[in-house]
């Protein structure tokens, strides 16, 4: 399996292992394979019923060309998901007729983001001792990818790791999630700005060749393609649960950076029966104005219930761009040159129709969530988060007989307390990984949203030898 970059037409292909060290390509592009895997009915069958685990490593296979045996694999994803409090890791709750709630909240950090970093985290280590090097990891977060990175990495001789927040704009437990990490390696930045800004930074600094070789750059968001292919497995999973590859299975996917709806996209094109997938978002609806127009036009960021999704800019947006354009490299440049330019380009014609024949796409605002909230509550005693009420919200308005909807509810409703208390009246109780945050010291620096800045820190905090290039 080989992979190229999204700003480019044929040419140069990199090895897994090469992309899963870079992040971003050197072209300002993001990575894709250059093939869709296929993933067949008769493996699809031989995967029914197995752990979570082997699903993930099955999947994850397809993907990984020479890096990583099977059997590695294997052992990689059983110590990913051995921590994990729930015996099912991805249970589906079922909220109505035809209606599903993926939960997706049993990690270590209680957001769908340990499916992947705690994959990834592993997974890089490795790479990192078969080439006796060290990293810098370096991520924005609009709150849960920040604390499912750092307990991927904390304590790590190999890894420095750099997380990005936009300040005052997470909620106060997923900034205590980061910055109550008391590891040496750990480094936490509050930006005065909002996520697009913190995102900015990250690829201005990736962009900075130098820099990244000098301090070794690696990037553990959703820019790096490993991340996109290990959440992939559990929509598999969920798929397989509900009667797939025997019936098609529809998805609605609360979204803002469009890693996790393009996971399902992935899985999709590796043959997974998906009927719809449907992407939730919240006041921030570029993403819903653009299925429903083919109009990308970024806006202002509004401070919403649900802030893991108070984007404007996805940055994985560009894969799909690349997908809908026939992997024209050209073409693709062209409309990432434009949005930088002038915040804003329109796909009509053929690049149009595939897009809105691929997703749906609907949006919950505030009083949308903080109601759905109330309503599952009373319909069923279970709390859901704001992100995963705006999920349901959207997922009721586009769920059909002739598919089992799947939501997928991405955090657990103790990271937000103020908002289920708002809606029900009832704060959740603690998790114990939560509760003892609150007695904790932080430990985190407030910086501009400045590049030079912002570079002056990683170099004077990241102190590294000289490392080996990713060739």
């Amino acid at each position: 399996m080989r992979y190229i970059s999204t700003r480019q037409s044929g040419g140069r292909t990199v090895s897994f292992e090469h992309a899963l060290l870079r992040g971003p390509a050197p072209d300002g592009g993001l990575y894709l394979p250059e093939h869709w895997p296929a993933l067949d009915a008769g493996t699809l069958e031989g995967l029914r019923g197995k752990p979570y685990a082997e699903v993930a490593a099955a999947v994850m296979a397809l993907f990984t060309g020479r890096a990583f045996s099977r059997a590695r694999l294997r052992e990689i994803a059983a110590e990913s998901y051995a921590g994990f409090d729930h015996p099912a890791t991805a249970p589906l709750v079922q909220l109505g007729p035809n209606l599903w709630l993926q939960e997706l909240f049993h990690g270590p950090t209680l957001a769908f983001k340990d499916f992947a970093l705690q994959m990834v985290g592993r997974m890089l280590d490795a790479a990192l001792a078969r080439r006796g090097r060290t990293a810098t990891i370096l991520a924005a977060t609009s709150g849960d990818t920040g604390a499912a990175a750092i307990e991927a990495f904390r304590g790590r001789d190999a890894v420095s790791i750099v997380i990005l927040h936009p300040a005052g704009r997470v909620s106060e437990m997923q900034r205590r999630q980061m910055t109550c990490a008391p590891e040496p390696n750990v480094h936490n930045v509050a930006i005065a700005g909002d996520f697009d800004d913190c995102q900015a930074l990250v690829k201005a600094l990736f962009a900075d060749a130098a820099l990244r070789d000098e301090v070794g750059l690696a990037a553990v968001n959703s820019i790096n393609w490993a991340r996109v292919a290990a959440q992939a497995a559990y929509y598999v999973h969920a798929a397989l649960a509900l009667g797939a590859p025997g019936r098609p299975i529809s998805f609605t996917v609360p979204t803002g950076n469009f890693g996790n709806v393009y996971a399902g996209h992935v899985a999709r094109q590796m043959g997974l029966p998906v009927e719809r997938l449907v992407v939730a978002t919240n006041r921030n609806d570029i993403l819903a104005r653009f299925v429903e127009s083919g109009l990308y036009a970024r806006g202002r960021v509004h401070r919403t219930l649900s802030p893991s999704m108070d984007i404007q800019v996805a940055s994985n947006f560009e894969r799909l761009l690349a997908d809908l354009s026939g992997r024209d490299g050209a073409a693709v440049r062209a409309f990432m040159d434009r949005l930088a330019r002038d915040g804003v380009f329109q796909l009509t014609g053929a690049r149009l129709a595939r897009a809105q024949a691929a997703f749906a796409a609907g949006r919950a605002d505030d009083e949308a969530c903080l109601a759905t909230i109330a309503d599952v509550w009373q319909a069923t005693g279970r709390m859901i988060d704001p992100h995963g009420a705006a999920g349901v919200h959207v997922a009721r308005r586009h769920a059909s007989p002739s598919a089992p909807m799947v939501c997928l509810a991405t955090a657990h409703a103790a990271k937000f307390p103020d908002a289920i208390e708002r809606a029900i009246g009832i704060r959740p109780a603690m998790p114990p990984r939560l509760a003892r945050l609150a007695a904790s010291p932080e430990r985190v620096t407030e910086l501009p949203a400045d590049v030079a800045q912002l570079t002056r820190f990683v170099r004077d905090r990241v102190h590294a030898p000289q490392r080996e290039r990713v060739a």
